[in-house]
């Protein structure tokens, strides 16, 4: 019994040795074919239409469903949290509650150097490269109302509320949560502050630990 044991063990052997290596140009049988040949393609890649579907009605049927989107509630690496304050006139108050997370952390000369990019390229037309609301859009006449951001009114809005109208856009100015994403957004804001006069309150406190000092 032993000996047919061995025999039949080691007859098993040979076969499944034979039948996995049966080219050196082909490789093995696959056990997991799903995980050796991922589905994943490149967003923009082409794909045989008669294997792949985006048409969201034929989920289900004999052609594989890829509509190319991210996986519901995840974000890219290095991008913040979603901001979830509604477009209305309760979010818009609320987001004075806002805090910028760069409060904690200031930003590097090179970060701010990129804020400052990233103004001029999407902010000044409208505002000015100073934030005086003398871009070239607004001095053509074409768009009114551009506002003035070193006034006292923007000096004393909360980094929160910038965000959100910058998110959803304000009266005349659209929504540019398309053109730079949350973290530029708050970048831009800590850019912005640099172009604005000290608040009364912060003179105050510089004048007072000045004094303090000496």
């Amino acid at each position: 019994m032993k000996k047919i044991a061995t025999i039949s063990l080691l007859t098993l052997g040979v076969c499944i040795a034979i039948v996995s290596c049966d080219s050196k140009r082909e490789p093995g049988k696959i056990y997991m074919p799903d995980m050796a040949y991922s589905r994943a393609y490149e967003t923009y890649a082409e794909r045989d239409s008669s294997i792949f579907t985006t048409d969201n009605s034929q989920k289900g049927s004999s052609k594989i469903y890829y509509d190319a989107k991210p996986v519901l509630g995840t974000i890219k690496k290095g991008e913040l949290f979603p901001y979830t304050l509604p477009n209305d006139s309760n979010g818009y108050k609320m987001s004075a509650t806002i805090k910028n997370p760069f409060d904690t952390v200031s930003l590097t000369e090179a970060q701010l150097a990129e804020a400052g990019r990233l103004f001029n390229i999407n902010c000044a037309i409208c505002h000015g490269d100073k934030a005086q609301g003398n871009g070239p859009l607004s001095t053509s006449g074409k768009i009114g109302g551009v506002a003035n951001l070193t006034l006292d009114s923007y000096v004393k809005m909360a980094d929160g509320t910038m965000f959100h109208s910058i998110t959803y856009g304000k009266n005349n100015m659209g929504s540019y949560a398309s053109q730079v994403d949350r973290k530029q957004r708050w970048m831009i804001i800590k850019y912005i502050r640099t172009l604005q006069p000290k608040s009364s309150a912060e003179t105050k406190s510089m004048s007072d630990s000045t004094k303090k000092s000496s």
